[in-house]
């Protein structure tokens, strides 16, 4: 399988690529698994579209895959969509008494 791989490239290369971009907020990798095939979504968020475009350069919807992850992939989406986040909950810790 070769998802793992994948992931170790994305901690490795991917996510101090994307820290190096002023405007980059958060990554995260959905996974669905069938046992034989892995399909995966990666969500990225961003303070604006503008830092958008600095990471992905003049054609922000084309992915942005490195070369070295190419061969870990048994196919991927050549065009992203984004969206603009209108409503978001964040959980807050439990505290428990004693």
């Amino acid at each position: 399988m070769r998802f793992p791989e994948y992931l170790r490239h994305f901690n490795a290369n991917v996510l101090p690529s994307l820290r190096a971009v002023d405007g980059f907020l958060e990554a995260r990798i959905l996974t669905q698994s069938d046992t034989v095939v892995v399909k995966f979504i990666v969500e990225t968020l961003w303070s604006s579209m503008e830092a958008i475009d600095r990471f992905a350069g003049p054609d922000r919807e084309e992915a942005v895959i490195a070369e070295e992850a190419l061969h870990l992939l048994t196919s991927y989406d050549r065009r992203v969509r984004h969206y603009e986040v209108e409503l978001c909950e964040k959980t807050r810790p439990t505290t428990t008494s004693a």
